[in-house]
């Protein structure tokens, strides 16, 4: 198996969060496709936090893209330069008001491979004490929604949390911390 060699690229868009490109690739067999494109994203983190009274943290807030109100984990961009782990403290800080001692890398996650290349890191925190007020940005409506361990399996396994990747996240943690 070969990587495709890429002929040329070109940008349809460039905004903050639409960047979309097209690029020309000769494939290992020597097809060209003429037209290939890929949404480039930022990079970003998934935090599974655990309160010190074993309860998880997730935020309810409404996605336009699904033209829903979800229930997701607290998630942000990781800035450029900055180190994934710094930026799940710092998101989940800001998103929650919650701050925690204990931090845990358990996965890394291509959101949809074919077509972005970016990541999602996920980072279990446990034992978090609520420090502060939210710090939202002035598009962020979030509200704290709090689970315990066993409230946000069941939430789980009921198919209510629809981000894919929080979902993932989720599974990743529960395998790690043995509660599947």
């Amino acid at each position: 198996m070969e990587k495709w060699k890429v002929l040329s690229s070109d940008y349809i868009i460039q905004r903050p969060w639409a960047t979309l490109r097209i690029d020309k690739l000769e494939m290992p067999n020597g097809n060209i496709k003429e037209e290939y494109y890929v949404l480039e994203y930022p990079t970003w983190v998934n935090m599974v936090g655990i309160t010190e009274d074993q309860e998880i943290l997730f935020v309810r807030q409404y996605r336009h893209g699904a033209n829903e109100i979800m229930v997701e984990l607290p998630a942000g961009v990781v800035e450029p330069g900055e180190d994934p782990e710094f930026a799940a403290r710092r998101e989940l800080l800001e998103e929650t008001g919650y701050a925690f001692d204990n931090i845990e890398y358990i996965c890394e996650l291509f959101a949809n491979p074919a077509t972005s290349g970016n990541l999602t890191y996920t980072y279990l925190l446990q034992g978090g004490k609520k420090v502060q007020e939210q710090e939202l940005d002035a598009s962020e409506d979030i509200e704290v929604v709090l689970m315990s361990i066993d409230e946000a399996k069941q939430f789980l396994f009921d198919n209510k949390i629809g981000q894919a990747l929080h979902s993932s996240a989720l599974f990743y943690t529960f395998n790690k911390l043995g509660l599947l």
